[in-house]
């Protein structure tokens, strides 16, 4: 290898000049040596990007006539007349020739990147048309493919507005923001969880081949009527399609029914394998898209029988190598999974654990708070019981000073009795008296009277007397002698008799008030139940996340999605492309489907076809 690169070690042979080679996701510059064929550039980029799938590839420029070309690779670089800026050849790396079956055909990580970029770059651009639903399920692998893993806890909305995942063309025909395009784009992504990035874009390249336009180059061109038509150089064959509908082909020529090709001047003949059958002859309008459609037809062809033989010893030692490679990423993508999700589960276990403690923290406070309280009210209930001991206490000397009151109220009363029982004997004797003094009295009074009235009489009669002394004296001497009167003194009698209602006094009867104190029980106390810590028990489900393959599955979530956002599409804006693929899923065909019917009859029933147009 080194010295085939002989032309770069060399110094001394001569200038140089500088070019820039830009891949989709790389810049590189290099000083070339001014006699550096396009074989010695481009086997340089492929060595620096480390690529070794080659034949898919080839180096595009821009004349110095304003056309895109492919830089030849048995030709100097200088002798090929490049535009240059500043002195400085520019050419791109791209993929010139598709794969059938990527999955098959594509060993190298490298090569798929570069084909994941370019597909994913010719349908963002609209070069390659997809449906608005394939593009949501092909924008969620590129991201998962960019971002990784979805993370609900990283993620935030809004997050993937600023990528560029959808054609403009899907979010001008639909009334959606473009924050309903991403949570739909994001439904899917979650999905994709335990991707690779070369396993997301490989399933994103899956689903690209199956697009009408994938991998087609379009030249226009004309048939011996003149009808316009557009010619699809692919790598099963060549396509005719009708100049209004560059998604399904009218007719169809696999390269094993092509013997030959070839062009006179604009042109292009081309020899079937069937003998019987006269040559298809299309008419291009310049000499210059006849060479580059013969060059993509040759290496196409040369590629199609390339895949019909034995891999070659490099190409098996590559997939001998890209099949370790990929063993040892699977083992190491095992193996990180498995820790990751060993850190998963342990970060779980640990966010359980300090929840756990959390919630233990906050038991033990309620806890602490419920002693807390329940020592407060231990020391009340003391307290209460002190203040009850002490009311018991007083309420027992209550009780024995009445016990006292009421005993020396019963003697009182006992003594009252005695003395109501004297005091009624008393009031007996004395009504007796005075009974007795009553009469006496009576008598006496009746005895006063008779002695008034033997008074009086003795009045009279010493009134009679007195008359007859004086009469007497009047006649002879008056003796002077006071005449004593008769007792008339009585004896003093009790004054006021005592009445039996004035000798019984009421008794007025002590009345104990017992006032009812709460009725405290001293060994009842007000307990906090606490509840057992609940047991923590997550059982966490590990979901693996099955890859979408193309499935009925994937199928039917592409007709739920289409289904959906059917009411918010605005017919208006839908493209031609747009209509012609419903009319193609109205009828229920696809792309394979609509190539098996463009391939059907004989290589000259369909030249004759080709003609007829």
């Amino acid at each position: 290898m080194i010295d085939k690169m002989t032309p770069f070690r060399r110094k001394k042979c001569g200038k140089s000049f500088p070019v820039k080679v830009c891949t989709l996701d790389a810049e590189l510059e290099f000083n070339l040596e001014w006699r550096a064929t396009g074989r010695d550039l481009f086997e340089l980029v492929c060595r620096t990007i480390g690529l070794r799938e080659t034949w898919y590839f080839g180096l595009q420029y821009e004349d110095s006539k304003g056309f895109i070309s492919w830089l030849k690779l048995d030709k100097k670089v200088q002798d090929q007349s490049i535009q240059k800026n500043h002195q400085t050849a520019s050419f791109m790396f791209l993929a010139k020739f598709y794969p059938e079956e990527v999955a098959e055909e594509l060993v190298q990580e490298v090569t798929q990147h570069l084909f994941f970029l370019q597909v994913k770059q010719a349908i963002l651009s609209m070069d390659i048309y997809c449906p608005p639903e394939a593009s949501v399920l092909l924008a969620s692998y590129a991201v998962q493919a960019k971002f990784g893993d979805f993370d609900e806890d990283t993620y935030k909305p809004g997050m993937l507005a600023s990528e560029d995942l959808l054609p403009q063309r899907v979010i001008d025909q639909y009334q959606m923001t473009l924050e309903m395009w991403e949570e739909r784009i994001r439904v899917w992504y979650a999905d994709h969880r335990g991707m690779s990035r070369d396993e997301a874009e490989m399933e994103y390249l899956k689903i690209a081949q199956d697009l009408d336009m994938y991998g087609v180059n379009y030249f226009p061109i004309q048939n011996k009527k003149e009808t316009e038509l557009w010619l699809g150089v692919t790598a099963l064959g060549l396509n005719i399609y009708e100049k209004e509908n560059k998604l399904q082909p009218k007719t169809t020529f696999t390269w094993s029914e092509i013997r030959h090709i070839s062009f006179d001047d604009k042109k292009f003949i081309i020899k079937p394998v069937d003998k019987n059958s006269p040559n298809f002859v299309f008419f291009s309008h310049k000499v210059r898209m006849n060479k580059l459609i013969l060059d993509l037809c040759m290496g196409n062809h040369d590629l199609f029988m390339r895949r019909r033989k034995p891999d070659s010893m490099e190409l098996q030692q590559m997939k001998a190598a890209a099949k370790e490679e990929k063993q040892r990423r699977q083992v190491q993508r095992n193996r990180l999974a498995r820790e990751k999700q060993l850190r998963e589960e342990a970060e779980r276990d640990r966010a359980n654990m300090e929840q756990r403690l959390l919630q233990y923290q906050e038991e033990i406070r309620l806890a602490n708070e419920a002693l807390r309280r329940s020592e407060e009210t231990a020391e009340l209930l003391a307290e209460k019981s002190r203040v009850a001991e002490e009311e018991a206490t007083l309420l027992s000397q209550k009780a024995a000073e009445a016990e006292q009151e009421i005993t020396r109220l019963r003697l009182t009363a006992m003594r009252k009795d005695e003395e109501k029982v004297t005091l009624e004997r008393k009031t007996r004797e004395a009504e007796l008296l005075t009974a007795r003094l009553v009469e006496e009295s009576e008598r006496r009074a009746a005895e006063a009277n008779k002695l008034k009235d033997e008074l009086l009489k003795a009045r009279a009669a010493e009134k009679q007397a007195k008359e007859k002394l004086l009469d007497f004296l009047s006649r002879g001497t008056l003796s002077g002698s006071t005449p004593t009167s008769p007792i008339s003194s009585v004896a003093t009698l009790y004054s006021a008799p005592l009445s039996p209602s004035n000798l019984h006094s009421e008794l007025s009867l002590l009345e104990t008030e017992t006032s009812t104190s709460p009725d405290f029980n001293l060994n009842s106390y007000d307990l906090i139940a606490h509840g057992d810590a609940d047991q923590l028990s997550l059982e966490i489900e590990k979901e693996r996340v099955e890859y979408l393959e193309k499935s009925k599955h994937l199928q039917s979530q592409l007709r739920e999605l289409r289904s959906e956002i059917a009411i918010l599409k605005v017919t208006e804006k839908a493209s031609e492309f747009d209509q012609l693929h419903d009319e193609q899923v109205k009828l229920g065909e696809n792309k394979y489907s609509t190539l098996k019917k463009s391939k059907s009859g004989s290589t000259k029933s369909r030249v004759a076809f080709f003609e007829e147009l």
